[in-house]
């Protein structure tokens, strides 16, 4: 009986997640209300609020399913050598990328992205030899600049290129920068 339970409860907290995503692209995240994914996944009050304590937590459920955004940090090979895996993944969710990271997500949507991937790169940085510190901490800010820049315009449209692309660009911009900073380091 625990399994179907379960298969339940997954099913009525995808039905959430989707209406936000599909209420996203509608009209923003901000103009979202809890009613309205009640009504858009055809849940109950009590049924919602079982599952999520507001819409805000629905939220970061999808964005924790962009796994994307929590590579280990890596001491070897090229640097940001996650950057083509998180295009590819990016290409694989573009809708749901879209809905979040794009230009309808919202500017609280954008800022938790931009705090996950934060963390990624200085992790790997950290890893590699970079000394904690303001260099560091503005290397860190063009680095998540740069590759949100191309998620979002991308997901929106706005430019037309493959994950290696898109990678290429990124490691072109950001690579040398950082290759400089940890010299120092």
């Amino acid at each position: 009986m625990s399994g179907n339970t379960d298969r339940r409860v997954r099913r009525t907290r995808q039905a959430i997640q989707r209406a936000l995503v599909e209420l996203i692209l509608e009209k923003g995240y901000e103009p979202v209300t809890v009613t309205d994914l009640i009504n858009r996944a055809d849940v109950g009050r009590s049924t919602f609020y079982a599952h999520f304590a507001d819409k805000q937590a629905v939220l970061f459920a999808n964005l924790d399913e962009i796994a994307f955004l929590h590579p280990a940090p890596s001491t070897d090979g090229p640097l940001f050598g996650f950057s083509l895996a998180m295009f590819e993944h990016v290409q694989e969710q573009r809708r749901l990328v879209r809905a979040l990271l794009g230009r309808r997500g919202g500017q609280m949507v954008m800022a938790h992205g931009e705090q996950l991937l934060q963390a990624v790169i200085r992790d790997e940085l950290l890893a590699r030899g970079g000394r904690a510190g303001a260099s560091l901490d503005l290397v860190v800010t063009c680095a998540v600049g740069a590759f949100m820049a191309l998620v979002r315009k991308w997901v929106d449209g706005e430019i037309d290129a493959t994950p290696a692309e898109l990678d290429a660009a990124f490691h072109t911009t950001i690579t040398p920068g950082v290759r400089t900073l940890l010299a120092r380091s």
